[in-house]
């Protein structure tokens, strides 16, 4: 597909996003299912139902540039999440998975927050302000989903932390 301005790009940047989004809900719900623990899951759940959220939104972004989704050929989501259900199998200790999984989430969540910061800029040059203002709410979702993930890694840290304490 060529891209001769930017209007175009937007278009395209925002296909990306589009696909990106409807893959990541699976993606954040199959490796919940690899850490095996309630808070881990309840947070990445948290994370899925915001996936959800951005669908909607993006399609109202089209609707208000006037255009459609293409179908784009993106394999690297797929190929990361391969890579960590094989990683993720050969961990055995019940808390090194948790951390591993929510690291694997904000990574996948820091991907989503890139995309929505090309997709901020490209509407800037667009000139769309009601397509960059619901942009930025979904950014602000995903930094406060990063944030969440962070906490529960710091709470697993603590809790390892005082078990080793009091052994």
């Amino acid at each position: 597909m060529g891209v001769e301005n930017p209007r175009e790009l937007f278009a395209l940047l925002l296909s990306d996003v589009r696909q990106n989004s409807a893959r990541m809900t699976e993606m954040l719900s199959e490796i919940s299912d690899i850490a095996e623990d309630p808070l881990v899951t309840d947070a990445l759940e948290e994370s899925e139902f915001v996936a959800e959220q951005d669908l909607a939104k993006l399609d109202h972004c089209f609707e208000l540039i006037g255009e459609k989704p293409v179908k784009l050929r993106g394999r690297v989501r797929e190929i990361l999440l391969e890579e960590i259900i094989a990683e993720a199998s050969d961990i055995t200790s019940p808390s090194a998975r948790q951390l591993y999984v929510l690291s694997k989430a904000i990574q996948l969540i820091h991907l989503r927050i890139a995309e929505c910061t090309a997709l901020i800029a490209a509407s800037e040059i667009t000139g769309n302000h009601k397509v960059q203002e619901l942009l930025e709410s979904f950014l602000a979702d995903h930094l406060a989903a990063v944030e969440r993930a962070r906490r529960l890694i710091r709470k697993i840290v603590e809790v390892k932390i005082r078990e080793r304490s009091a052994a």
